[in-house]
């Protein structure tokens, strides 16, 4: 991966939900992990956390119990998901989407908080590092997504400004990440959140998922970034 030539706009990935179908998964790993601890809690809830840091996703599922339970339930979370991670798939288009978004000059950056062995198996799975510029984790901020950090580290590395980015989401908290960071984020439905919640957060179009966006690029939010 190389980040040394000029390039005309930077696109910015959410990884989970995004380009790897693995949102349900994390669902199942932390419905689990609640009841193992004594504190279940509502799937659907569940669900609306996805996405977010782990710490504010404990707080808000575990409510007063979060400090007492939260390291305990993470625990079984990652011993649960980590069980699972053979039933991860890539999502339809993204390989070539992220090849397309290369070969057009663009940086592509995976702006993701996912933890170090999360994110190996992630890539592993992906096989996308010729396509790929730059690549961010849990090891780059203290705080993950609804905060902009995630963001500006990828900006960063990225070597362009945030109105010359736009970042690619599946979560509500992409999109508020994003928006928090300055950068217009285009919204993917395939991460189970919906259309018009995507839209109410900020995001500035929402596609059905990698191959909808690939099909649909010339006309999309990205490519008048690249024309510059």
């Amino acid at each position: 991966m190389t980040t040394d030539a000029p390039a005309s706009t930077a696109v910015l990935f959410d990884i989970d939900g995004t380009l790897v179908d693995s949102n349900y998964l994390h669902v199942e790993a932390w419905d689990r992990a609640f009841v193992a601890v004594g504190h279940p809690v509502d799937v659907w809830r569940i669900h609306r956390a996805i996405g977010m840091d782990s710490a504010d996703l404990l707080a808000q599922a575990l409510g007063d119990d979060a400090d007492r339970l939260g390291d305990q339930a993470k625990e079984h979370h990652d011993r649960v998901y980590s069980s699972t991670t053979g039933r991860l798939r890539v999502i339809q288009g993204a390989r070539e989407l992220l090849a397309e978004l290369s070969s057009r000059g663009a940086r592509v950056v995976l702006a993701t908080s996912a933890p170090q062995h999360e994110l190996d198996v992630l890539l592993d799975l992906l096989d996308v590092a010729p396509s790929v510029d730059a690549v961010t984790s849990s090891e780059d901020v203290e705080t993950a997504k609804p905060a902009p950090d995630i963001i500006e580290v990828a900006l960063q590395r990225a070597g362009v400004p945030a109105e010359r980015a736009v970042m690619v989401g599946d979560a509500v908290w992409d999109v508020v990440a994003a928006q928090r960071a300055g950068v217009a984020c285009i919204g993917l439905l395939s991460g189970g959140y919906g259309r018009e919640e995507l839209l109410a957060a900020g995001a500035v179009v929402v596609y059905d998922d990698a191959a909808d966006l690939l099909s649909q690029l010339d006309g999309s939010p990205i490519s008048p970034r690249l024309a510059r």
